[in-house]
């Protein structure tokens, strides 16, 4: 069943990937600014599932159902998905189908003009080719723990995912000196190190391992020793989950359906720490409790102002771009030139040389 059309545009907006904190602040203020267009909003539910489903999942979204209270909760209120390529989606049968065409149809169904998706690099493939094929318009909003995406020097809930990890640090380091421990923090990132790095050095970390610099554990052991002779009991070393063992491999867990996930590198190099210098070691996994946080204020900031020059770019017929920060301010790109330009840890950007003048080690 067709959604009843108002006059003026209706756009939709979804999230796709895996969830953060932002996402609301993001679809609030979408919601706002297309308001005082005279535009209407639909949520799409969990992201390009809802538009497989028939009836087509959505919710209208209004000044009344994004008040003051939704900007501080994180996660999404419409949903999310991290799973099923929609042009090579798992049948129960175990085969692979081509479904596109039935988003395409959901899309369709809607009467949209336009479609708003917040996502990383991944969901921007997808859509982007979605999009594409089925000749509709389309803005990306750039979000991801990682801020892996290329052409935006932040992407929406990287800043609530660094402050995680360094309160975890804080929290770490009193029962670390309390024991005389080596505590070892395992952070996300996927393939890039910018979470393990930014909160290292804000952390006070000792030693920080991340994916794009080969470590040893000799090297760890030195900078452990270094600052044993300091007359410091403890010591704090930041891991990334992407880092590599000696042997070079990642070390992954299976989860449920045989997908295979980052997590326990933390485990290894607390082994090899304890092997290599005696010391008592702990290992803390933050895991996804770096995702479920309210917020930021800068994530809010951020996403805030995505969200308007996501709309403002229809209102101007821009389509196929992504929104992002650049030089303090918001500026938008071509989108695949974002998919295109993975942005890992700069090993001569700013935050690595201020890491090394702190005395950091990157265990190299």
């Amino acid at each position: 069943m067709t959604a009843p059309k108002k006059a003026g545009k209706r756009i939709g907006i979804l999230t796709s990937g895996g969830d953060c904190a932002g996402l609301n602040a993001v679809i609030r203020a979408v919601v706002h600014r297309a308001t005082g267009y005279g535009w209407q909003v639909l949520g799409i539910k969990e992201g390009t599932q809802g538009l497989l489903q028939r009836p087509v999942q959505y919710q209208t979204l209004d000044l009344g159902s994004v008040d003051g209270h939704m900007m501080r909760q994180g996660g999404t209120i419409l949903g999310t998905t991290n799973r099923g390529d929609p042009f090579a989606y798992p049948m129960p049968d175990g085969t692979l189908k081509d479904r596109s065409d039935e988003i395409i149809g959901g899309y369709r169904e809607l009467g949209l003009d336009a479609l708003i998706g917040i996502g990383g690099d991944g969901s921007f493939a997808i859509l982007h080719k979605l999009a594409q094929k089925g000749g509709f318009p389309m803005v990306g909003v750039p979000k991801t723990i990682d801020n892996d995406l290329g052409k935006t020097e932040v992407s929406v809930g990287y800043d609530t995912a660094v402050a995680v990890a360094v309160e975890a640090l804080d929290r770490l380091q009193p029962t670390a000196a309390s024991h005389h421990r080596v505590m070892v923090l395992e952070v996300m990132g996927r393939d890039a190190g910018h979470i393990a790095l930014a909160a290292g050095i804000a952390g006070g970390a000792d030693v920080i391992l991340i994916p794009e610099i080969a470590y040893s554990i000799e090297s760890i052991a030195a900078k452990i020793q270094d600052v044993r002779n300091t007359g410091r009991n403890f010591a704090l070393v930041v891991v990334s989950e992407a880092v590599k063992t000696l042997e070079g491999t990642g070390v992954k867990k299976v989860l449920q359906g045989g997908e295979k996930r980052y997590g326990g590198i933390g485990d290894y190099i607390g082994e090899k720490i304890a092997d290599a210098t005696g010391a008592e070691t702990r290992v803390t996994v933050l895991g996804h409790v770096q995702r479920g946080s309210m917020p930021s204020p800068r994530d809010r900031l951020i996403a805030s102002a995505f969200g308007v020059h996501a709309v403002d770019l229809i209102a101007e017929g821009k389509f196929n771009r992504m929104v992002a920060w650049s030089n303090r301010g918001v500026i938008d790109v071509p989108i695949t030139e974002a998919i295109e330009h993975y942005s890992c840890v700069e090993l001569d950007g700013a935050l690595v040389k201020t890491a090394r003048g702190l005395n950091i080690s990157f265990g190299d």
